[in-house]
C-alpha cells in the first residue's frame, strides 16, 4: 500500500516520540493501530457485501435465462444456479424441516427417552 522502508519508519517513530513524548507515545500508538483495524474491518465489510450482491446479481441473471429458455436446455452454470435458488426458497418457505439442528438434538433425545425404563411409583404403606 505505502512504499515505506525501514528508515522512513525510523524516522517517524524518532519524531512522534519527540513531538509526543515518552508518556502519550504509548497511547497515541494505540488509538492509531484501533483507527487502522476498524479501517480493515469496514473494509472487509463492504467487501464481502459487494462480493454477495455480485453473487446474487448473477443468479438473477441466470434466472432470467432459465425463464427465457423455459427451463429446457439449461447450461450447467445455469442449472446449478436455479438449483441454489430452488433450496434456498426451500429454507426459507420451510426453516423448521431443513433445520439441522432437527436431527441432532431431537433424535437423541427420543433414544434416551425410549431407553429409559419407566419409573416405578413407589406404593406408601396404608396406615
Amino acid at each position: 500500500m505505502f512504499d515505506m522502508g525501514f528508515w522512513e519508519l525510523m524516522l517517524i517513530g524518532i519524531l512522534s516520540l519527540l513531538v509526543l513524548g515518552p508518556e502519550r507515545l504509548p497511547v497515541a500508538i494505540r488509538t492509531v493501530r484501533d483507527w487502522i483495524s476498524s479501517a480493515k474491518k469496514f473494509s472487509e465489510g463492504v467487501k464481502t457485501e459487494l462480493k454477495e450482491e455480485l453473487r446474487i446479481n448473477e443468479l438473477h441473471e441466470n434466472l432470467k435465462k432459465a425463464e427465457r429458455s423455459d427451463l429446457k436446455n439449461l447450461s450447467p452454470e445455469v442449472s446449478e444456479s436455479l438449483k441454489s435458488l430452488k433450496e434456498a426458497a426451500d429454507m426459507v418457505t420451510r426453516p423448521y424441516e431443513n433445520s439441522p439442528t432437527k436431527n441432532t438434538l431431537a433424535e437423541p433425545l427420543a433414544d434416551s427417552i425410549k431407553e429409559q425404563p419407566p419409573a416405578i411409583e413407589e406404593q406408601k404403606p396404608s396406615s
